[in-house]
């Protein structure tokens, strides 16, 4: 074979690839390496790493349980559901304005911390779901064996519709969300300090991804939703009801979603919570981390850049996910 054969041979989108992954990886280490061993930056000292690292994982929290619900209708319907960021949004501004508010106004949030934080949630999550129900039941069940740009077309129109329907009611100013002061400050635990909205983040957080995935793979209920994701026609012969399956999916990625709005203020569900605590992680620490070590100004402001960098070498290394997505021969 010649030489010029073989150069015809080569798939040249490979080659760029993996130069492209060589430098990524060339200029994570060089900044690792020039921030530990060459104090470049900042200098930091292990409490500010431990704080960048439980900030992270408190953010990382809220970007599972949003990613929960994207992944859940992504693996029953193959539809990216753009209006999923308006579910959230929806249950953070309605429970903010018209409960959280009131309540701190009144001077109930103090003389009741935890009912005054239930009330919120709850409202946020109900409030989230009814958006989610309807938007299913108006917008994308008619659409079910429609070609998969139209519901797609239709997703990107719900977005808009449900921003600018909750901007009308509550303007587009910035609020803040009410706190009570029994979050305020911080708390030791097992010898770390934690700030108290943190750790609550962090535990609802986790509490909340192990009772969906619980609810998933235990239940009834949880096994029809299964069942439709793998084959919606074979699940309907075998006498579930597929509409109820899917809506109830939207519910629960809703619920996750108005969880996630309070503590705010793609098949895989455990890869979808490891990869939101991951992005969260990397967000808080890549700045001080990387981006100091290779020089860049206001580092901490470019956290969108390390989520972005993440993405791309997740898309370029391992593209079927963290963990993956388990298919069956069909679906493969």
């Amino acid at each position: 074979m010649t030489l010029s054969q073989r150069l015809r041979d080569i798939d040249w989108i490979d080659v760029w690839l993996w130069i492209f992954r060589i430098l990524i990886i060339v200029g994570v280490v060089i900044g690792i390496v020039r921030k530990l061993f060459f104090g470049a930056g900042t200098a930091y000292g292990v409490d500010d790493w431990l704080d960048f690292f439980i900030s992270g994982l408190s953010q990382g929290g809220l970007y599972a349980l949003i990613a929960l619900g994207y992944t859940m209708v992504y693996g029953v319907l193959f539809m990216i559901n753009f209006a999923h960021g308006e579910f959230f949004m929806s249950g953070g501004m309605a429970a903010t304005y018209l409960v959280a508010s009131t309540l701190a106004a009144t001077g109930f949030m103090n003389e009741q911390p935890i009912i005054y934080l239930v009330l919120v949630m709850v409202f946020s999550v109900l409030t989230s779901m009814s958006v989610s129900l309807l938007t299913e039941r108006i917008a994308y069940r008619p659409l079910r064996r429609a070609p998969r740009l139209v519901p797609l077309i239709t997703a990107i129109g719900a977005s808009f519709f449900w921003q600018y329907i909750f901007r009308g009611f509550f303007g587009s100013a910035v609020k803040a969300f009410p706190v009570p002061t029994i979050l305020e400050g911080r708390v030791n635990v097992l010898g770390l300090d934690f700030l108290k909205v943190r750790l609550m983040v962090i535990i609802v957080s986790i509490v909340a991804l192990i009772a969906l995935y619980l609810f998933v793979q235990k239940t009834k209920t949880g096994k029809s939703i299964r069942a439709v994701a793998e084959d919606k026609d074979v699940a309907a012969l075998m006498g579930i009801d597929v509409d109820r399956a899917i809506a109830t999916t939207f519910a629960v990625g809703a619920m996750m979603a108005g969880i996630a709005a309070v503590l705010g203020g793609i098949g895989s569900i455990p890869g979808a919570a490891l990869g939101g605590f991951f992005l969260g992680v990397i967000e808080a620490v890549g700045p001080p981390l990387i981006l100091e070590g290779l020089g860049a100004p206001g580092a901490h402001q470019l956290k969108d850049v390390t989520a972005f960098l993440l993405l791309v070498l997740v898309l370029i290394f391992r593209p079927q996910g963290i963990i993956g997505e388990r298919l069956a021969e069909k679906k493969a």
